[in-house]
C-alpha cells in the first residue's frame, strides 16, 4: 500500500513498524457545539482507512482523542450557563450520535485531555530540564521554537519566514514571537490544575503529544487529521515530542481535505458551515457518507446540496442492482451454459481494480468506479435474454454478491438491506418534497381496490392524480411500488 506522507511531499509505501500491527493516532474534536460535514469528513477518512487495514489483515490500534479543555469550551460554558467539563461531556455524547449514525466505528482508544494532566506536566518538565521550554513570572511555560532545529519540516515552512510576521500579544511574556505555550497560567474563573509552575491548563498541542506516547509506541505508524492541522498544530506536536523523547513521533502523516462553500473551507468560524444534523435532517446518512468517500481524500470537497442528491441517485444504482440480483438468484432456474470467459475476466479486472485504487493512497473515488463498473456487469447479464437464466450468470452474480457485501465492509456503504434501504431512500426524497405518505398510501390502496374490482379508469385517474403530486407508480408481479418521480 502507498500512502501520500505530508512530511515527505510523496506517496511512499507503507509498511509498518511492527509486522502485523499499525498504530495510529488521529487529533479528535475540541468539544464545544455540534460536528458539521467537514468533522464527518475526517471522521469517515480515517474509519476508511482504519477498515481498509484491518481488511488487510493488519492489527490495527486506533486512538482518537477528544479535547475537552479549551478556550472555546470555556467560552460555550459562560455562554451557556454551564462548567466546561458539563460542555464538552455534552459534546462528546452528541459526536458519537453524530458518528453512529454515520457508521463510524469508535476509536480503540478515546482519551480526555483532562484525564492526562500528569503525562503532560512531566512532558512539560522534561522540556524545562532540557533547556528546551522556560517558565514565565506569571506562571505560563513556553516552548523555546528556535531549540529544535527541525521545526518546519512538516509544514515546509522557514523559521526565519514565520518570525518576520509573528508577533508578541500585550501582556505576553514569550522570549521568541514564535514560542508556543506548553503550560498556561489560571485566569480568574477557568478550570485550572495544580503544577510546579502554580495553578494552570495545558496548551492545545501538549495533549496531543502526551497521549500518543501513553498509549502508542513511538514512532507513530500513523498520525492524521485535517489539512488545517498541518501548521501549527502538528508541527508543533512534532517539536516538543521529538525534543522531549529524542524519537521521531511519526512515520506517516496523514491530512484529509478541506470540506468547502464556494471555494472557502468550511468552518464555525466563517460561519460557513452546516451541522451534520443539518444534513440528517433531510438525507439519510449513508447519502452523505456516500458523498464524502466520492473524493479522493487529499482533494477538496465542494459541498452543495446537488452532490448529496447525485450520491442518492447512486446508491440507489447499487441498492437496486443489488435487489434484483437477490430477485434473479432467488427463482431462476439455470441452463447449463458457463461462464463467459470474456466475462470472468472483466469481472476479475474491475475486483483487481478496486482493490489496487485503495491500496494507491486509499483512492475511494476510484474504487467507487471499480464498484459501478460491476454493477453495470450485473445489468448486462439480466438484460441478456441468453445469459440472464444461465449457470454462467449465476456464478457471476453470487460473485458479485460476495463483492459488494466484502467492500460495504471497507467502505460502510452499501451494506444495508436493499428492500430496506430502497424504501427509506424513497420516504426521505419524499419528506423533501413535501408528499404526504400517508395520503400516497391511501391513494394507492384505493388504486388496488379499483384494480381488483376492474375498474381500471378510476384506477388509471388514481395513477394520474398521483404522478401530477410527483409519485411514479409501477405495477410489478409481486404488487404495486411506487417512488418519487
Amino acid at each position: 500500500m502507498r500512502l501520500y506522507n505530508t512530511q515527505a511531499r510523496a506517496k511512499q509505501e507503507f509498511t509498518p513498524r511492527e509486522e502485523g500491527k499499525v498504530s495510529m493516532y488521529v487529533c479528535g474534536i475540541t468539544a464545544y457545539d455540534l460536528c458539521h460535514v467537514g468533522h464527518a469528513r475526517s471522521a469517515v477518512v480515517f474509519d476508511v482507512l482504519v477498515r481498509f487495514l484491518r481488511r488487510k489483515g493488519l492489527d490495527v490500534t486506533f486512538v482518537r482523542n477528544f479535547t475537552d479543555v479549551d478556550d472555546k469550551i470555556i467560552k460555550r460554558a459562560g455562554e451557556m450557563g454551564l462548567t466546561s467539563q458539563e460542555v464538552a461531556e455534552r459534546y462528546i455524547r452528541e459526536f458519537h450520535v453524530d458518528m453512529d449514525r454515520l457508521g463510524v466505528l469508535r476509536a480503540d482508544v478515546e482519551p480526555k485531555c483532562t484525564e492526562h494532566i500528569p503525562e503532560m506536566l512531566e512532558l512539560t518538565r522534561e522540556l524545562i530540564r532540557s533547556g528546551q521550554a522556560y517558565t514565565t513570572l506569571s506562571g505560563d511555560v513556553y516552548f523555546r521554537v528556535r531549540s529544535f532545529p527541525g521545526y518546519g519540516k512538516l509544514s515546509g515552512r522557514n523559521i526565519d519566514d514565520l518570525r518576520s510576521g509573528a508577533r508578541i500579544q500585550p501582556g505576553e511574556e514569550k522570549e521568541d514571537p514564535l514560542d508556543f505555550a506548553l503550560w498556561k497560567a489560571a485566569k480568574p474563573g477557568e478550570p485550572s490544575w495544580e503544577s510546579p509552575w502554580g495553578p494552570g491548563r495545558p496548551g492545545w498541542h501538549l495533549e496531543c503529544s502526551a497521549m500518543s506516547e501513553k498509549y502508542l509506541p513511538l514512532p507513530l505508524d500513523i498520525h492524521g487529521g485535517g489539512q488545517d492541522l498541518i501548521f501549527p498544530h502538528h508541527e508543533n506536536e512534532i517539536a516538543q515530542s521529538e525534543a522531549a523523547t529524542g524519537r521521531e513521533l511519526a512515520r506517516f502523516w496523514v491530512h484529509n481535505g478541506f470540506v468547502q462553500i464556494n471555494s472557502e473551507k468550511m468552518s464555525k468560524s466563517l460561519g460557513n458551515f452546516f451541522t451534520i444534523r443539518d444534513i440528517l435532517d433531510k438525507f439519510l446518512p449513508e447519502t452523505l457518507r456516500y458523498f464524502l468517500l466520492s473524493s479522493h481524500y487529499r482533494s477538496p470537497l465542494d459541498f452543495s446540496f446537488e452532490g448529496l442528491e447525485e450520491a442518492e441517485k447512486a446508491l440507489r444504482r447499487v441498492y437496486t442492482a443489488r435487489r434484483q440480483m437477490a430477485e434473479e438468484l432467488g427463482k431462476a432456474k439455470w441452463s447449463s451454459a458457463p461462464v463467459p470467459p470474456e466475462l470472468a475476466k472483466e469481472l476479475a479486472d474491475l475486483e483487481t481494480g478496486f482493490g489496487e485504487a485503495l491500496e494507491d493512497d486509499l483512492n475511494t473515488a476510484a474504487a467507487l468506479g471499480h464498484l459501478f463498473g460491476v454493477v453495470r456487469l450485473a445489468g448486462r447479464l439480466s438484460e441478456d435474454k441468453a445469459l440472464r437464466k444461465s449457470e454462467g450468470a449465476r456464478v457471476l452474480w453470487t460473485r458479485i454478491v460476495k463483492d459488494l457485501e466484502d467492500w460495504s465492509m471497507v467502505l460502510g456503504v452499501f451494506g444495508a438491506d436493499p428492500v430496506e434501504f430502497l424504501a427509506a431512500l424513497r420516504d426521505c426524497r419524499a419528506a423533501r418534497k413535501g408528499l404526504d405518505a400517508a395520503l400516497v398510501a391511501a391513494r394507492l390502496e384505493a388504486r388496488r381496490q379499483a384494480r381488483e374490482a376492474k375498474d381500471f379508469a378510476a384506477s388509471d385517474r388514481i395513477r394520474d392524480e398521483l404522478a401530477g403530486l410527483g409519485v411514479e407508480v409501477k405495477d410489478t408481479p409481486a404488487g404495486q411500488t411506487w417512488d418519487v418521480a
